[in-house]
């Protein structure tokens, strides 16, 4: 039998045999579902996804019998590969990706805007790879749950060619079936109207815009509305509201929204192609982030090296849904007995409530004394108790009583619950107890009550995390004296799946008694979590200066690198937080230490233009002329970066302006013209830079600045001695260039 032991890419048939026999199921949808499974001979971990056919078309599934090798050879970094077909489970079998769906990730994660546009990029260059296939292979599933995440959060395209539009097909049938896949709101408004036009690459088009809103966002589009408003909404031209995207937005975000709008155009002539969207994407995701990616060392291979620096360390829950009592003026309300609670009749109400009510499960699996308990009015919880309640019951989400009781803060509830045997342990379905959520409050009447009546003070939600662990998040002292007292004197150092200790989350949100708590109970100032950072690596990535000086007090080592070879210094540098980087080098630590890709502090406040870190690290000694990865220079990031103060000071402390980066030989001065900043560049031309120089193209400046259009910045190169006679490699003088790029002013000045 053929396994995953031949060449790369080759399709084969595969036998549940050939798997370990553990499947776990990581995904569920009323097609099918997916399991994680691991290959015997080569220990692969793999996808496989089932499919229903009692749910999904019996003939989709015979479709990609008959595609599947010819889908498989599709190859791309940002394509999901597949690697064959196990027909005992009538599944798919594909390459596996650890962090799930984008659209999980987005509700449960806290994105950086960097990581947004790079996943944005990632996710067009996988859309322009299939669009470039002859013909274009077209989703026409596109969605934020087929687009999947890996384990350093890239993204690929996945479930394409399982969606076909067949020759005389009926647009109505095949827009119902899309709807039917949870998709309304990535139909285009042109698949609701008459006529037989076939769907073509505009469609995914119009899909990928929702995909950027609801990344920019981290929201779901037309929440609320039923298929038939969203079809009338957007067949009106009404799309999700722009409103929602953070105004805390870099300004390259103002570009990512027009690239958004024009992907939903109305009309679908006028939607750009993937080809055009790809560079647009890279050039605003350039922009916001470090040069990168960071490669990781074959002994760092297993380490999610950019998951925790790309995510808030927010830990991000849903709350329950408490139970939604009808309003008093509903004449509707499913039941009168709820509607005496609403309208808080309580005397009526418990004159009304019978054992059969008591029993009843309305919606959500909320029983009687759920809603019971959300009023608040104790009499009524003892008669709903007395008639028989399960104290114990759980909402379809796992709530109990007791929970609802803890979030509503109803001390008096809470003690009665309790004595009635409410169970403090019972944890809802992502195994948050009732202590979890009092400790994130900061409840500590409740908390001591909780732990009183036996509750665990070391219990663990799915992401390991303690009651401990949101006390010092949230900055709760006492709750945190509290359960100290409770617990081992080894729970200090706890970490949660991530790595992280109470200390690292109180030194994160500078919760400055909570650290010196900590310190004092023995918490370990040099522990590490999983990306390999200290307490002072993300206190000094915050700004916390306070916490910096604590942690340095308490003997961490304040050289340790993460696993990008990232100091506390470096983020401090890159973050601007002058006064920490003060702190730091006031202990020691060198200013030209170096990231695992070359990077000394100095590269990475320049790269963000903080001016006044840049003349603080080279008042202590860094290096101005320190060379990072390809040989760039601080000049030439900043240069790069359009940040003309930072160009100019770092030319005051003697930058060399004619330095040669390594790749492509560009100097400061062609960084400069590339990124158009004319303020840069006159300062350059003023410390004699070399204004002929030419890369590893033979471009001179006046090349760039002609490409460019930019007609001040060629009249300065001009006055400073451009050749304009000069060639490229390709025989062009400037001039050539400008005609080319129809840079008419540019040309009439050359001209002269």
């Amino acid at each position: 039998m053929d396994c995953l032991d031949g060449s790369p890419g080759e399709f084969r048939n595969f036998e549940k045999g050939d798997f370990e026999a553990d499947w776990i199921k990581v995904a569920e949808s009323r097609f099918g579902q997916v399991y994680q499974v691991k290959l015997k001979l080569s220990q692969l971990q793999c996808a496989v996804k089932s499919f229903d056919t009692t749910q999904c078309a019996k003939n989709v599934y015979r479709r990609l019998i008959e595609e599947a090798s010819s889908i498989a050879k599709v190859k791309s970094k940002y394509i999901v590969t597949i690697h064959g077909l196990c027909r005992e489970a009538t599944a798919m079998v594909m390459e596996y990706m650890s962090n799930g769906s984008l659209n999980n990730l987005l509700a449960s994660h806290t994105l950086m805007w960097p990581k947004k546009f790079q996943m944005i990029h990632e996710a067009s260059m996988g859309m322009n790879f299939l669009h470039s296939m002859k013909p274009p292979l077209l989703h026409l599933n596109l969605k934020t749950s087929n687009i999947l995440v890996d384990d350093y959060l890239h993204v690929k395209i996945a479930d394409f060619g399982l969606i076909h539009w067949e020759e005389g097909m009926n647009k109505k049938l095949f827009t119902e079936s899309l709807a039917a896949r949870g998709n309304i709101s990535y139909i285009p408004p042109e698949s609701f109207t008459q006529g037989s036009d076939p769907p073509g690459t505009a469609f995914d088009v119009y899909s990928f815009g929702i995909v950027i809103w609801e990344i920019l966002t981290q929201q779901k589009p037309h929440t609320g509305c039923s298929v038939t408003t969203v079809l009338l909404q957007v067949s009106q031209g009404k799309r999700p509201s722009v409103e929602l995207i953070s105004e805390q937005r870099p300004p390259e975000c103002d570009q990512m929204i027009h690239i958004m709008k024009q992907c939903w155009e109305q009309d679908h002539r006028k939607r750009p192609q993937f080809s055009d969207m790809v560079k647009e994407t890279e050039a605003l995701s350039e922009v916001l982030k470090i040069p990168e990616p960071i490669r990781m060392s074959n002994s760092d291979s297993s380490q999610k090296s950019g998951y925790p620096r790309q995510l808030s360390l927010i830990h991000k829950i849903a709350l329950p849904e408490l139970p939604d009592l009808p309003s008093a003026d509903d004449q509707h309300a499913e039941d009168e007995i709820l509607s005496l609670l609403s309208k808080k009749e309580f005397g009526s109400f418990r004159q009304s409530v019978r054992t059969e009510h008591v029993h009843t499960q309305f919606s959500g699996e909320k029983s009687l004394l759920h809603y019971t308990v959300a009023s608040g009015n104790a009499e009524s919880v003892k008669h709903v108790l007395s008639l028989g309640a399960e104290v114990n019951c759980t909402t379809a989400r796992g709530y109990t009583p007791l929970i609802v009781a803890v979030l509503q803060r109803f001390h008096e509830l809470i003690y009665l619950l309790l004595e009635h045997g409410a169970a403090p342990d019972l944890g809802d379905e992502d195994q948050w107890t009732a202590l979890h959520f009092a400790a994130q409050s900061g409840d500590d009447r409740i908390v001591r009550l909780l732990l009183d009546k036996g509750a665990a003070a070391d219990a663990r939600e799915k992401a390991g995390w303690m009651p401990l662990h949101l006390a010092c998040q949230n900055g709760h002292e006492t709750v945190v004296r509290l359960l100290l007292s409770r617990l081992s004197e080894e729970a200090v150092g706890e970490r949660e799946a991530q790595g992280r200790t109470p200390l690292h989350l109180s030194s994160t949100y500078g919760h400055h008694g909570i650290v010196k708590l900590l310190l004092s109970q023995g918490a370990d100032p040099n522990a590490i979590d999983c990306s390999m950072s200290t307490a002072l690596h993300l206190a000094a990535d915050e700004g916390q200066n306070r916490i910096v000086r604590q942690l340095l007090k308490s003997g961490v080592n304040p050289n340790c690198a993460d696993s990008r070879g990232f100091t506390p210094l470096h983020l401090a540098a890159l973050k601007g937080h002058t006064g920490i980087c003060r702190q730091l080098l006031s202990n020691g630590v060198s200013p030209d230490i170096r990231t695992l890709q070359c990077w000394t502090p100095m590269h990475l406040a320049a790269l963000r233009g903080h001016e006044a870190t840049v003349v603080q690290l080279e008042s202590q000694g860094a290096c101005v002329n320190a060379r990072g990865e390809n040989g760039w220079t601080p000049l030439h990031l900043a240069c790069h970066q359009n940040e003309a103060e930072v160009v100019a000071n770092l030319l005051s402390a003697k930058a060399d302006p004619n330095v040669w980066e390594d790749s492509e030989r560009w100097t400061p001065l062609h960084a400069a013209c590339i990124s158009v900043s004319l303020p840069s560049v006159l300062h350059l031309l003023a410390h004699h830079a070399d204004v002929n120089a030419v890369n590893s193209r033979k471009a001179s400046a006046l090349h760039l600045a002609a490409q460019h259009g930019s007609t001040p910045m060629v009249k300065a190169l001009l006055l400073n001695g451009a050749d304009r006679t000069l060639r490229d490699s390709s025989g062009s003088t400037a001039l050539d260039v400008a005609q080319r790029c129809e840079k008419w002013e540019i040309v009439k000045l050359l001209q002269t």
